[in-house]
């Protein structure tokens, strides 16, 4: 089973990890651990590197406990949601894991909800956790 999680850092994507940890187990899974950013140039050093240390310490947590696991660091210039997306097709996923926080109504507006995306483009069951 090839297990995507939608991984940035927060507590809610700490969550999300743990939960794709344990289907992993249970289902003798592979896990993509996956963050996507955007707006982000070359020169922007400080958010790749805070991306990738986040990444690799996800992926230490999981080699840890013995899940088969890989990262992914995308920057393709998409929204997160569309990223996550293509990624979830070109790798045939068969689960998505996303965590999920509150936002307000504005911020849903003006920024738009990752999750939200996901849920409703995923070609494969979307578990969310809060």
């Amino acid at each position: 089973m090839k297990i995507m999680v939608g991984y940035n850092g927060p507590q809610e994507a700490w969550d999300a990890l743990k939960l794709a940890q344990k289907n992993a187990k249970a289902f003798d899974g592979h896990v993509y651990i996956v963050t996507s950013l955007k707006d982000v140039d070359a020169d922007d050093k400080e958010k790749i590197e805070e991306a990738e240390e986040n990444l690799e310490y996800a992926q230490n947590i999981l080699k840890e406990n013995e899940i088969s696991c890989e990262t992914h660091l995308l920057i393709r210039g998409m929204s997160p949601g569309e990223d996550l997306i293509k990624f979830v097709k070109d790798n045939k996923i068969d689960q998505v894991v996303i965590g999920v926080r509150k936002k307000s109504k504005v911020e849903k507006l003006v920024f738009g909800s990752t999750a939200q995306y996901v849920i409703l483009n995923a070609p494969c069951p979307v578990i969310t956790i809060k």
